[in-house]
């Protein structure tokens, strides 16, 4: 469904992909872990359209989407979350979500609405939809950028380190949020570094390092593999 092909990526002189070969098929949901510094949230700009390859090809329902930006991506059906959730402030819940539905889907009026309304029950926000979303605690504007991204009606969603900073028992809620999301059919990539809750979800693990994917297939297999090991213990690079 979403794949990258040979991506590289630098940075004036410095290299942060090499050569990345990556892809999710229809209904998988695909973790992705690495070291801090791996390249993952490098990726996750790319396939999102944030950020441009310096060489390779993005390719999504198999159509080569490399020169799309990220607005184009998302209307085709790409969303992503951010490690920090990025709300408007100043708007309610609802608005927030209004937002992205609009801008995301192309749609407006009542069917943005509409969009809205069900991103909010599905992320379990609907009875803060007025509330301000700077008065949000850090679970709920997780939430909030989740439901942003649903309320764009998206066939591949981004996950980048929503479990970051929650409690165990407010990450027992996200995972199970995530879950149903998997179960409805949704393909999923996700980056986490709280390994037991990506755990509980994915179908399949890959791992980054110093810009390359140095494992991927079984989870199980994956964290058990003496480079991936290395890798995490910082003793060494693939």
């Amino acid at each position: 469904m979403l794949a990258s092909h040979k991506i590289n990526k630098h940075f004036g002189s410095f290299q942060v992909l090499k050569e990345v070969d990556f892809r999710v098929d229809a209904g998988e949901a695909v973790g992705v872990v690495g070291p801090n510094g791996a390249g993952k949230t490098t990726l996750f700009g790319i396939l999102a359209g944030a950020l441009t390859p310096s060489t390779g090809e993005v390719s999504f329902l198999d159509r080569d989407v490399t020169a799309l930006d990220a607005a184009e991506r998302c209307r085709a059906g790409i969303a992503r979350t951010h490690q920090v959730p990025r709300p408007f402030l100043d708007m309610t819940v609802f608005e927030n979500v209004s937002v992205a539905a609009s801008h995301g889907s192309g749609e407006t009026g009542a069917r943005a609405s509409e969009f809205a309304v069900e991103a909010l029950l599905t992320a379990g926000l609907i009875d803060h939809a007025n509330r301000a979303a700077t008065t949000l605690g850090l679970l709920d504007r997780k939430r909030l950028e989740l439901a942003r991204a649903l309320a764009t009606r998206p066939k591949v969603l981004l996950l980048d380190e929503i479990g970051g900073g929650l409690t165990e028992r407010e990450l027992e809620q996200l995972v199970a949020l995530v879950l149903d999301l998997k179960r409805s059919g949704m393909t999923i990539v996700w980056i986490e570094h709280i390994l037991h809750a990506l755990l509980d979800v994915i179908d399949r693990l890959v791992c980054m390092n110093a810009g390359s994917v140095i494992a991927q297939g079984d989870p199980g297999a994956v964290m058990s593999d003496p480079i991936v090991r290395r890798a995490y213990l910082g003793a060494g690079t693939a």
